[in-house]
């Protein structure tokens, strides 16, 4: 091998040409890890890898079936090809999975709702990996800006139509871009849980927060990873005045042009008293601030 020191003067320009050869190589024929792991979803639990999975390798694990669901995201229904999610988790993970207390889903672009395993339990939902008409496994999101969005690996919906419990629910607990799914056997957040003695509106307020806003939102560290954090250094309510903090919820285009919060739910019958609540169970944690790591900051 030739020494570096001993190369001739013109070797800058062969690196050179070697870099761009590479370049063009890379274009024209591009790594195979990111096609290979483009439909893979990692299964945890409690945050250590159970096993990593293809879409098309979860045929053997369930039976896919066609479902018509309501879609939040398009306020029309539509169909799609879908696997049952409690037989998903009883091929990955065993029947231990209905011992856990929550699932975490984070999507790709940091979306992380938690669901209550219970509702898994008490509700039919579904893991679907393509449309059925077979076109791009795409939809518009009509709540955030009418953006198109790619759907895989994997989409969670429910045979929500006629449950007025799961349509609630809305699209906090429908993430799509699953690309991991982490069981969680003990609380999730322990710093965004309402002081003790809170009262019954904080405290519906906080079962309201982790439902419809800890998806995206963090209070004191706790929560998604897609939106600000709401209490810690400062609490949004210390910030904004109340009626701007409801309309905020209710209807952010009137307070932020363009922004892709979307509003709390219009299938939720009483909107106004639920955004009272999250208000409310923001006022009291104002007063509770815990820095991100766990540590109290004052």
């Amino acid at each position: 091998m030739t020494p570096v020191a001993s190369l001739p003067i013109y070797a800058p320009r062969v690196v050179q040409y070697l870099f761009l050869f590479a370049g063009f190589l890379a274009l024209a024929f591009p790594a195979t890890s990111f096609s290979e792991n483009s439909d893979k979803v990692e299964f945890k639990k409690e945050g250590k890898a159970v096993r990593t999975i293809s879409v098309n390798d979860l045929h053997p694990l369930a039976r896919e079936r066609s479902l018509e669901v309501f879609e939040p995201h398009e306020r029309r229904n539509r169909v799609y090809r879908a696997f049952p999610a409690r037989a998903v988790f009883d091929g990955v993970f065993g029947k231990d999975w209905e011992k856990a207390r929550e699932i975490v889903f984070t999507a790709l672009d940091g979306f992380q709702p938690s669901v209550p395993v219970k509702r898994f339990l008490h509700h039919d939902g579904y893991f679907a990996f393509a449309n059925e008409n077979k076109g791009p496994f795409t939809l518009t999101n009509k709540l955030q800006n009418d953006e198109a969005v790619t759907l895989g690996p994997l989409y969670l919906v429910w045979d929500n139509i006629g449950s007025k419990e799961l349509l609630e629910t809305w699209v906090s607990d429908m993430p799509y871009q699953i690309k991991t799914i982490d069981l969680k056997m003990k609380e999730r957040f322990p710093n965004m849980l309402p002081p003790p003695g809170s009262s019954e509106d904080v405290r519906r307020g906080f079962n309201h927060f982790r439902t419809q806003c800890a998806a995206c939102h963090t209070v004191n560290g706790d929560g998604g990873g897609k939106a600000p954090e709401l209490n810690y250094p400062e609490s949004i309510v210390e910030y904004i005045k109340p009626e701007y903090l409801k309309r905020w919820i209710l209807a952010p285009q009137t307070i932020r042009y363009n922004t892709h919060m979307p509003a709390l739910a219009e299938e939720i019958s009483n909107r106004e008293q639920v955004a009272a609540e999250i208000i409310a169970y923001l006022k009291a944690m104002s007063g509770a601030k815990r820095a991100p790591s766990g540590n109290p900051s004052r």
